[in-house]
């Protein structure tokens, strides 16, 4: 456990960012799953899926070739 305030205020941000990381990954994935379940392929699911994969590497979930790998992936489906 941290001593100082300053630590101790850290480990709240720390874990606030963790939250919101694990939340923006987790809708991206499902963007993704959704995708590749549907029975027919729309242009607009394509473009939400790459929405969620762009937003995340804005915010430095992903690095840019991850990106580039899913949205390549998921636009030759």
């Amino acid at each position: 456990m941290p001593n100082l305030k300053s630590a101790k205020k850290r480990v709240k941000i720390n874990d606030r960012k963790r939250i919101e990381n694990l939340n923006i990954k987790g809708a991206m994935k499902t963007s993704i799953k959704k995708l590749k379940t549907a029975d027919e392929k729309d242009n607009k699911d394509l473009a939400k899926a790459f929405q969620k994969i762009d937003k995340a590497l804005k915010k430095g979930i992903i690095k840019k070739n991850t990106a580039s790998r899913k949205k390549s992936k998921l636009a030759k489906n």
